[in-house]
Parts: structure tokens; sequence; C-alpha cells
């Protein structure tokens, strides 16, 4: 067999174009809409490597391995339910105790991930976090809310899944799924929730319907503890010609007092197309959330996008992209960042992408010509390292013999603009070679197999993920070094050799720059696959770094998800955080024991388990603290 060519010029893109197509004439006929036919099951290599974790689990493409026959596991007694609400300081944010699920559907009804949290720029005692919440048996997006600076948290209940209107021909259809969740506060109070919503399709489900969708949600005078019904469409698949997944929403608004945009929402995300595109999108609105825009293609024409996978270029040659993420500036200005594919590589071993930025001026009405942020490596392939577990995704590869780390991840972007320094744009992003632990881990192209990265010296300290920042200062038109070999890093010499990834940023008022994310510098996390929670803080110079342990406490390797061994494969995709007086960090947290009922026949009974590999089974709840810098 002829080896694939990693992820360029991947010579079964059309074969796989073909198998679309027949798709969708299937689709026609038997009266399937074509908008709502897109299988991502049968999309192109590139593309399918693009799809969030969200979608892949809920779509049932890459779903976890399912347990056949009788439970290997080793039920031990256990006591009372977790209700924990604090772990030595850390804070538990979503208000429920855990659910008691059969052992075969681990995480189904219990997970919380995937984290945003906003905190209201008039009041900083209020605070909203939202999750992918699993606690109905499917993902949902999930929310809470805090009126005392995120002491104490109170869940509450978003009005999602009913379909606004009648896009799809019939007054009162639901949605089956929701996620990617994000949410923002406007300058007067309110307080807005992005969420992705959509159906499984089969062979998931027995309805063909992949139909998708990202809905606004409007709390008003209450921070976060109600919200309009029903959603407001910001975007459907059938507002597109032809078969469409849209995928991985972000949400921003305006919340700056004094901009001649003051208070507009703005909503990007990928729109995954049948012909093997994904172009980033975004709409905007006006009116408080009423109504959206029509969608505008943010990720067009570029020198920097020199190769198209022989893809279709109907709205420029930027065609393969995800991850986008959308801030604002003082003056108007909106940015978007993202993850783009389409770059050239230097060599045969090389395997670098690229993080774009786009900008508006308009009131994103429309978008410049995309500048590179920086070059970046992404995380290694986790079949080739970590055993075959869900092949064709990327993990964190714990250093050594270990390999519970299977959960898929990968590297993206987060941007900010100094309040003190209105043109100064920083982006902060996770890069595998670096400008800190570069050296002996060198890039060797990609998997034949999967597509995915592959490096020389993944499993040992001479590659470690690290956080690093690209600044432009003069208002997104450059960026002074693009380089992740010579970039700063928000890491200190006491994380040589660990990962860090998963990052979000913030400024204080004061022009500190404030990054979250994993760590694994701490006890044994990097050689059992073990995580911890830290928070980055520079001085008013973006130096200095204050580098703090925000988890009381390591976590284990997460399992909920599990693969065949036990190990986790769904942690969600990215962590958030909320920066006013304090930083408000919010991760998935794994120190909760999971439970289930150990006692098949007679009074039911709750016990912990143990999984094949001998972890113990545990939970995803999503934690905060209230830390200063």
């Amino acid at each position: 067999m002829k080896p694939l060519a990693g992820r360029r010029g991947r010579t079964l893109a059309v074969l796989l174009l073909l198998a679309i197509g027949a798709v969708l004439a299937v689709a026609q006929s038997v009266g399937v809409s074509p908008a709502r036919a897109f299988d991502p099951s049968k999309a192109p290599e590139i593309q399918d490597r693009l799809f969030d974790s969200l979608a892949d689990i809920e779509l049932g493409v890459d779903s976890p391995v399912a347990k056949n026959g009788p439970d290997v596991r080793n039920f031990t007694p256990h006591g009372k339910a977790q209700c924990t609400s604090q772990i030595g300081g850390n804070v538990k944010v979503n208000q429920d105790c855990i659910n008691i699920a059969a052992s075969s559907y681990q995480g189904r009804a219990q997970a919380q991930n995937e984290t945003s949290i906003a905190v209201n720029p008039g009041d900083h005692e209020q605070l909203v976090a939202t999750s992918n919440d699993y606690r109905r048996g499917d993902g949902t997006c999930g929310t809470e809310w805090s009126s005392d600076g995120g002491s104490h948290w109170q869940d509450s209940t978003l009005p999602n899944g009913f379909v606004n209107g009648t896009p799809y021909g019939a007054q009162r259809e639901y949605f089956e799924a929701s996620g990617d969740p994000s949410v923002a506060w406007d300058s007067k109070g309110n307080v807005y929730f992005s969420c992705q919503q959509f159906q499984r399709g089969t062979p998931t489900t027995n309805n063909p319907d992949f139909s998708s969708a990202v809905y606004l949600y409007r709390s008003t005078a209450n921070g976060g503890a109600s919200w309009s019904f029903p959603g407001t469409p910001v975007v459907t698949d059938a507002d597109f010609t032809g078969a469409t997944l849209i995928d991985k929403p972000y949400m921003t608004v305006d919340n700056h007092t004094g901009s001649p945009y003051q208070d507009r929402i703005y909503v990007t995300w990928t729109s995954f197309a049948a012909d093997g595109t994904a172009y980033i999108y975004e709409a905007y609105s006006s009116d408080y959330g009423r109504s959206f825009s029509s969608p505008i293609v943010v990720s067009r024409n570029s020198a920097l996008c020199a190769n198209n996978y022989g893809l279709p270029t109907p709205n420029g040659n930027c065609n393969e992209n995800q991850f986008s993420d959308p801030f604002t500036g003082p003056d108007g200005a909106l940015y978007v960042v993202y993850n783009n594919y389409n770059n050239s590589l230097a060599g045969p071993n090389d395997n670098h992408n690229q993080f774009l930025l786009s900008k508006s001026t308009d009131g994103g009405a429309s978008f410049s010509a995309p500048v590179l942020v920086s070059n970046y490596y992404d995380l290694p392939d986790c079949a080739t390292y970590q055993g075959g577990q869900d092949e064709g995704r990327a993990c964190v590869p714990e250093h050594g013999s270990s390999m519970n780390s299977v959960f898929r991840a990968t590297n993206y972007a987060s941007g900010q603009i100094n309040p003190k320094n209105p043109s100064q744009v920083v982006v902060t992003f996770g890069s595998y070679i670096n400008s800190f632990d570069s050296g002996t881990c060198t890039p060797e192209s990609f998997s034949t197999t999967t597509g995915q990265d592959l490096y020389a010296g993944v499993k040992s300290s001479a590659c470690a993920n690290k956080i690093l920042f690209s600044v432009s200062n003069n208002g997104g038109t450059s960026f002074a070094n693009t380089n992740p070999l010579t970039l700063g890093t928000v890491n200190t010499s006491s994380q040589a050799g660990s990962d860090q990834f998963w990052q979000w940023s913030g400024f204080s008022s004061t022009g500190q720059l404030v990054v979250s994310y994993y760590d694994r510098q701490y006890g044994t996390d990097e050689t059992d696959g073990s995580l911890d929670f830290s928070l980055s803080a520079s001085n008013a110079n973006l130096g200095n770094m204050k580098v703090t342990r925000v988890t009381s406490s390591s976590m284990p390797p997460p399992t909920e998800f599990p693969d065949a061994q036990g190990n986790s494969t769904f942690l969600g995709d990215y962590t958030g955080i909320a920066v006013g007086d304090h930083a408000y960090p919010l991760w998935t947290d794994t120190r909760s024991i999971d439970l289930f009922d150990c006692s098949p026949t007679g009074p039911p009974a709750l016990c912990t388990a143990t999984e094949p590999d001998g972890l113990t089974a545990n939970d995803e709840d999503i934690f905060t603290d209230k830390v200063g810098f």
C-alpha cells in the first residue's frame, strides 16, 4: 500500500469526496435535505483531523470503545455519594451530586468538561461558568453562576435544544445534543451564552439527520440564574447551500465603553462542507442577541496558504482551519485568531502549522487578509506513542513507560488586547517544539496511517509542550516574532521538561498578562499521566512570569469515556479563565471518585471501581479558584 503523505497532498481526497457525493445522492433519494446530510465519517482525512472532540464523540466518528460482556473491573465498597464542594481551597462549580451510571456508560451521565467563564466588568462579584454537561445522559450546554466572587455557585438550566422557527420544515423540532459553550458579558450587565447544537445522525442514532446550529441565549438582570427562550439562531446549516457541519463556535462581546460597536456580540465557528473545506465564519448581533447578521467568511486568501490539498477554494485559499477565538479592542476592532493548516513545509520531516489572525474594523462586516501570528508544532500522534486507542487523534503522552494519557488534545490560540496599550495584541498558544524545550525534540513528518505529527524524543524529557506568546505592537498588522523556537513563554525553569497545555489568557486592568493551563511539573504527573493546573502572571511589560500552582493536589489520570484499558479518551478540548480584580481559572477536575451500583440484584449498593489498568475510576467535575496575581 502506498503510504499517505500525512496532512500534505493527500491522495485519497478525491475518492473520499466522491464517496460524500454518493452519500448525499442517497440522502436526497429518501427525502433528506442535502443541508442536513453531512456525514462526518465520510470526510476527507484533513477535515476529519480538524473535528473537535465534542463532534467526534457525539456524532459517533470516534466513539470510545464499548464494553461487551461482563464488566472486568473490580468493585470495592464505598460509602456516601460524591457531592464534594471544595478540595483544599479549590471550589467545585457544578453543583450536582454524581449520577450513578451503569459501568458501560461511564461518563455519559456524569462528566463536565470544555470550560468557559466570564466576570461582569461592572461587578466583579458576578461570574458565569459554562461547560459540556453530561448529567442528562448526553452532552448539553451546562451553566452555573456566582454572585459572591466564585466562593459559592448555583446551577441554572439553559433552555437549549428547542429549534427556533422552522428551518427544517416543522414547527416542533429538537436538537439531540449540544456543547462547545462560551460565555461573555456586555457593558450593561447582560450575560450571553453561545451553544453549539446538533443531531447525531447515523449510525449513532437511527435518524440520518446531521443538522447543526449555533444558538445564543441571554440572561438579563439576574447574572445567569435564568435565560431567554427560545434561543436566537446565530447560524444553522440551513443557512448554507449543500451539506455542512457547524463546529467549534466561540463568542465575544465588545463591552468597551465608548467603542463604536459597544455591546455588539460576535460569534465565530468552523464550517465543514461536503467539498472538504473548513472555513472560519463570523456573525454578529447589534440588538442584544435578538437577531444575527448573515455568515461572513473570516479565513480568506493569503500567500501564507500555499497548500489547499487539491480541494476547492470557493472562499479563498485558506480553506482548512479550526479553533477560532474572537476578541475585541477598545476602538471597536474585532480580531479572530485561528489554527490554519494550509502552510507550506520546509522539508520532508517538517510538520509545523500556523496561527493566523484576521481583523475587522467595520463591526464584523468584512475582514482583512490573514496575517501570521506564529508557526507552531501540534501534539504528537496518540496511536504511535500511546497504543492503538482512538486512532487519528493527538494526545499529551506522559514520559516513560506509562500510557494512561490518551485523551484527545490539540494546541490552539487565545488572543487579548492590552488595556494599557490598545495597539498591543497578544496571542498565547501551545507548541510541542518551542523556545524552552527545543533541542533534541525534532519533527519526523506525519504518521502514514493517521496523518498525525511524529517527533523524535516523545515519551522522554526531550519533548514537552509549552505555552508561548506572540506580540503585535501595531494593532495586529504584523507580529514581531513568529518562530516558536525563539518566542517568549509563560513558563519558567521549574517547568522545564514537563508538559503544559490547554491555556486561556486575559489581561488585568493594570496590563498584566494572566494565563492558566494544565501543568505536569508537579509530583509524578509527568510519569503517570496525572495533572495539575497552574497560572502564570507577567509584569506590566510581559516579563518576569510568576507561576502559581492552582490545584491543591494532583488530579489522577482521567477515566471517564474510557477506552478498553479504562483510560479517558475525552477530557474536552479547552479550558477558560476570567480576569477581573482576581483570576478565576476554570478546569475539568478528576479528583472526585466515580461510583457505580455494584449490586445487580437485591438492595442497591454503591461502590467504586478499578479500571483494567489498575486506576480507580474517577469523575469529571469543573473547579475554580480565586487567584491573586
